[in-house]
């Protein structure tokens, strides 16, 4: 793509009215657009990176033995009351009347939807187990809306349901699905703890969810560095210094986190209000056995931001980055330069490298390594007039100091290996 047809405008300086750093770089160099508290649009670059995030989750989602469907965001009264969330959620759920009088929330979460859905495919345990998730938009109406793509009131989620006989066989996909959330995690760079958690409104039993340590988040959790263990603050006693309950050699500690997914086991909790039933060899009905597994798509945007930058900007890893190169054009641009330019271009879009091309004019050479900071693309590759005359580019990581002075071909050869 070229930086002058790009629908791209990066800023002078971090909006005011922002703290979390995710909500200022990513404004700044032009990722997302804030319509209003906790609603934003995500502009080209942005929704590359999201993009990519969605893609690492469904490819580990698919992997895992699960199909992608979409579910509606607009759901009737009717679905919601026999769980009793109708009114249970009534503070977060956006609720709405058409001209005849009824009512629709716009959806928060999918599990009475989902469990609806499933009366009609599941009848018999040769029907289970089964597993389907979704990426779709969800609406809650968040007091706190907040620290950029961290708390929103419109956001993206992964959201993945399953169904099976009884514990025994929840347990087994529950434990393959913490395994699938580590690799999603690990994929992005992201260090994520699993962490014991309440089960809130869905289960009397522990939850897990899946902590990235940084200051930009809302909650506490009690760590061990030297096992992983790791329980949220609001279920433990313990405290900042005690030993570890888990491995009795290393010490708790009192760190800030953001949690970018959660798995529950619901059991019985949705399925048995709405008669969702299995027949099993004998041909006797029992409840279907449920759980249910979240990832904030837009929330690992912002966390990526919040642990992965310098006080130049971002720095994508290249897993999620909107591009994995970005090449400028600097100094005068002269038929001669932008000739040469134009054809390394093409040669790297050629060899299917994705690369965004600085090819502007009348802007410094200054104003190009300031923005290419800023946006934080991986790579960045340097053409001007002093490096043709040399055959050669700069070639700089990211996050790297050192500049390399490198052929075309070893540039081509470095980008098409890795």
């Amino acid at each position: 793509m070229k930086q002058s047809q790009l629908f791209l405008k990066t800023q002078k300086d971090f909006p005011k009215d922002e703290v979390a750093y995710n909500a200022k770089a990513l404004t700044r160099a032009n990722f997302i657009d804030k319509l209003m508290a906790g609603v934003h649009s995500y502009l080209p670059l942005g929704f590359r990176v999201r993009a990519n995030v969605e893609r690492i989750v469904r490819e580990e989602m698919n992997a895992l033995g699960s199909a992608e469907m979409l579910m509606p965001a607009l759901h009737p009264k009717s679905v919601w009351e026999p769980t009793g969330r109708w009114e249970g959620l009534k503070k977060i759920m956006y609720r709405l009347q058409d001209d005849t009088g009824h009512e629709y929330g716009l959806g928060p979460t999918h599990e009475e939807i989902v469990a609806d859905i499933a009366r009609h495919i599941i009848f018999s345990y040769e029907d289970l187990p089964r597993s389907v998730y979704q990426i779709q938009t969800k609406f809650r109406n968040e007091p706190r809306a907040k620290s950029g793509l961290l708390r929103g009131r419109e956001f993206s989620m992964k959201d993945l349901y399953s169904f099976h006989t009884d514990d025994e066989s929840l347990n087994e996909f529950y434990e393959r699905a913490k395994e699938a959330y580590k690799k999603v995690f690990k994929r992005m760079g992201l260090v994520a703890y699993v962490t014991e958690a309440s089960g809130g409104d869905f289960s009397k039993q522990f939850s897990h969810e899946f902590m990235v340590e940084t200051s930009a988040g809302e909650d506490e959790v009690m760590l061990c560095r030297e096992c992983g263990f790791a329980q949220n603050r609001e279920i433990t006693t313990a405290k900042a210094g005690d030993e570890c309950p888990s491995c009795k050699k290393g010490k708790l500690v009192s760190t800030t986190c953001v949690e970018v997914g959660n798995i529950f086991k619901l059991g019985t909790k949705f399925s048995a209000p709405i008669a969702l039933k299995y027949k099993d060899a004998k041909g006797e009905e029992h409840p279907v056995v449920m759980g249910s597994y979240g990832i904030g798509i837009d929330r690992l945007v912002g966390t990526i931001v919040e642990v992965s930058h310098d006080d130049k900007g971002i720095i994508w890893p290249e897993s999620v980055a909107p591009y994995k190169v970005h090449l400028l054009a600097v100094g005068a641009i002269t038929p001669d330069l932008k000739k040469n330019a134009e054809e390394l271009y093409t040669t790297l879009v050629a060899k299917g490298i994705e690369v965004l091309f600085d090819d502007r004019e009348g802007v410094s050479a200054g104003e190009k390594f300031n923005d290419a900071d800023l946006i934080g693309i991986p790579w960045r590759v340097v053409i001007s007039g002093k490096t043709i005359e040399k055959g050669k580019f700069e070639l700089k990581g990211r996050s790297e100091k050192e500049v390399k002075m490198v052929t075309e071909k070893e540039l081509l050869d470095f980008f098409t290996k890795r």
